[in-house]
């Protein structure tokens, strides 16, 4: 991937070879129906585009219209979600963000549009056809309930069969059109703007900032006007601003905290009969434990970040035995964890973070 990640898309034709999808159009109207669930239904009605959002009860929409109903988070809501997710390790999962699945109906799609993150295009059941562009034009059609393009200018195209995938950079303009009935499954993959890291540091740094000292100024002169901002209390202003300092550790606490927070729809179902500390230690040495669907963990050399929360690890079997569990997802059965994992895992266990392997981790059946 090193010759087109971030620089240019790239056609995979059977990338997974006998791919027809994991999940039914049923599973995905009864995900759309839920409350947690983040979801939009697109109509493209006599040139109009319609969209509706989440939970929906599609028994009620019409079938005339060209439709696509799209999913977020299903890697949330099923195992076998994220097991398509841990295909695309090569990727770092600091820039993973989720899975979503589509399912259009015969001419549907949601118009030529840019994204600006990186994603890859698994086609499911169905056909869909995809142009695509490296146009630099990015007006968009005023008034459109989404962002389409108001001039789309197609440089390639192939029609993308189960199992073919296309990967596209960020900012790459594309259309897909159902061929006939369809599902894709899109494995999107974050990418912040510059405006969204500076402005969510200086959150960060508001919650972790001290400063002592009170603004000052004991040789204060009458002034000509008092509605004039003087430059004396400019001045000052600027020292203090100035004095605002921040370190690498700052920066490296922020980033992992802010890539594992999760999203404003996500919690968490803590057990609800738990098992004693001493009974889940015995738990986990016969059957081990997983990250919880919804949970994000990364590692930083002795830090853990899990879900928006940072854990100072100590050295030797504690760090390595969490680091496998953010990079595999899980621990499997052990003979003996040391002191300090079996309390951050009992702890993470009763927040609903981690679960045992033996029990069943879907939301949704």
């Amino acid at each position: 991937m090193c010759g087109y990640w971030q620089k240019k898309p790239l056609l995979i034709r059977r990338a997974i070879p006998d791919f027809q999808g994991l999940l039914t159009h049923n599973d995905l109207i009864q995900l759309a129906s839920q409350e947690a669930v983040q979801s939009r239904l697109i109509l493209q009605r006599n040139d109009h585009w319609i969209v509706k959002h989440g939970p929906l009860n599609l028994r009620k929409v019409s079938k005339k219209d060209p439709s696509t109903l799209l999913v977020h988070d299903v890697n949330h809501y099923y195992s076998w979600a994220r097991d398509l997710l841990m295909k695309f390790r090569f990727i770092p999962y600091a820039r993973l963000d989720d899975l979503m699945i589509s399912y259009a109906t015969k001419g549907g799609g949601i118009g030529p549009h840019i994204d600006s993150y990186d994603v890859f295009l698994l086609q499911g059941q169905g056909a869909k056809r995809w142009q695509i562009s490296s146009q630099q034009d990015t007006r968009l059609i005023e008034d459109a309930p989404l962002k389409i393009l108001r001039q789309f200018v197609p440089e390639q195209e192939w029609v993308l069969e189960s199992g073919d995938m296309l990967y596209l950079p960020p900012n790459y303009a594309h259309h897909g059109v159902a061929e006939n009935d369809c599902m894709t499954y899109s494995i999107g993959f974050r990418a912040p703007s510059h405006q969204e890291l500076m402005v969510q540091f200086l959150t960060y740094m508001q919650d972790h900032l001290k400063a002592d000292g009170w603004y000052q100024d004991p040789d204060l002169q009458r002034p000509v006007n008092p509605a004039i901002i003087s430059s004396a209390m400019l001045h000052q202003t600027k020292r203090i601003v100035d004095s605002i300092k921040w370190r690498n550790m700052d920066i490296e606490n922020f980033l992992g905290i802010y890539l594992t927070e999760p999203k404003p729809n996500v919690f968490f179902n803590r057990p609800s009969n738990p098992f004693s500390r001493k009974n889940f230690i015995q738990q986990v040495k016969k059957y081990g434990v997983q990250l919880d669907l919804k949970t994000r963990m990364l590692v930083r050399k002795k830090k853990m970040f899990i879900n928006g929360e940072l854990h100072m690890i100590g050295a030797g079997d504690a760090r390595e035995t969490l680091k496998e569990l953010a990079g595999e997802q899980e621990i499997r059965p052990c003979s003996e964890l040391d002191d300090e994992t079996n309390d951050l895992l009992y702890q993470w266990y009763l927040y609903g973070y981690i679960v045992l392997i033996n029990e069943v981790n879907c939301y949704f059946k």
